[in-house]
């Protein structure tokens, strides 16, 4: 199985159109070393034979059953083995899926579009992610808050451990609101993100056309609100700053004064898109393929996020900047090869035999 693994990390390296491929003998195609680790038709065998559940005792109205046991293990090993830094940032993620499932989601900002939806929350210095819930619509695994609705109750699920050590919450509208707020001050957690204005206690703003750079400041000693018009109105809510403006570092190319911003809109801008960026470092080392099953991509999904947090714990731990996530991967495959498995050429039949210690 180790060895079944590596080959599908190198694969997220060499990438080719379809996996038969990578046994091609076609000299301006070939890449042998993969015919060194499998035989194309026991690996392909291995792959439709991969399986996460015994079917006999799975909960079948469960939407993520076939695959919920790895889940499970997968993020409760990535919350045990990092502690993260006061910042933290929850958004969505969404993995390429455009067959048939129940739950697949059209998201038009996304780079994919169609897909497995997630809810990722990240360690804002690293990037390390903390957690992740597979989002199945009414029966998504989170934990219910009166008041605070599907968005709310998604961060508090997801806080849950970290709620009350003083962290600062980063989320953008979909999840922001003056009430989920009140609630993490209430649990000495800080919160700020972009809002809607017709979310429930937002206060009234002036309704008079602002220009460009303008702001209104709204605050209650406890959460502060503003619109600010840049090149349409933002409205943002805070509970972990002031109402003050610092400079971009930019400069107006028209007026030669210096481009201000309000503070919370400049740390918002530098802190939330941790997810975003995990997303496309994993794109260029992605190892799910198109013609596998839903619940096998969630899987490859989670390896590629597990081999990201590897990344970034290697480098916390040793202070080595590994440039590429590609390089990465290549050394844990290595260290699979040498301390898991054994590869055994036979002269007969025409494959390799695997043994796994």
């Amino acid at each position: 199985m180790y060895t079944f693994l590596v080959t599908f990390l190198l694969m997220g390296i060499v990438k080719k159109n379809s996996l038969r491929e990578y046994w091609s003998t076609d000299p301006m195609f070939a890449t042998p070393f993969f015919a060194t680790l499998f035989s194309q038709d026991r690996f392909l065998a291995l792959l439709r034979c991969l399986h996460f559940v015994n079917n006999a005792t799975a909960i079948l109205s469960d939407p993520l059953h076939k695959i919920r046991n790895v889940l499970i293990s997968l993020t409760s090993a990535f919350g045990r083995v990092f502690v993260p830094y006061k910042d933290l940032c929850i958004d969505e993620s969404l993995m390429l899926w455009k067959g048939r499932l129940a739950f697949r989601q059209y998201i038009p900002s996304k780079r994919h579009r169609f897909g497995v939806k997630f809810f990722v929350m990240c360690d804002v210095k690293t990037g390390f992610v903390q957690d992740i819930i597979v989002y199945t619509g009414s029966t998504t695994d989170i934990k219910h808050y009166e008041g605070l609705g599907v968005s709310g109750s998604v961060v508090m699920t997801m806080l849950a451990p970290h709620l009350g050590k003083g962290h600062t919450l980063y989320v953008d509208n979909w999840y922001s609101s003056p009430t989920l707020f009140q609630h993490l001050l209430s649990n000495s957690t800080g919160a700020c993100g972009t809002v809607r204005s017709n979310r429930k206690g937002m206060p009234a703003f002036g309704c008079r056309k602002m220009q460009r750079g303008e702001v209104e400041f709204k605050e209650n000693g406890q959460q502060l609100a503003l619109k600010w018009h840049d090149k349409r109105d933002v409205h943002v809510l805070s509970t972990v700053h002031t109402a003050t403006m610092s400079a971009t570092g930019k400069v107006d190319h028209l007026t030669g004064e210096r481009k201000i911003k309000p503070d919370c809109v400049l740390d918002y801008n530098l802190k939330m898109g941790a997810v975003d960026k995990a997303d496309m470092i994993n794109s260029f080392v992605e190892c799910a393929r198109k013609t596998t099953k839903w619940y096998k991509n969630i899987f490859f999904h989670l390896i590629d996020t597990a081999v990201l947090n590897g990344s970034i714990v290697h480098r916390q731990l040793t202070g080595e900047m590994i440039t590429e996530q590609g390089i990465f991967v290549i050394g844990c495959t290595v260290h699979i090869q040498i301390h898991y498995a054994i590869i055994v050429t036979i002269s007969h039949p025409p494959t390799h035999c695997l043994i796994i210690l």
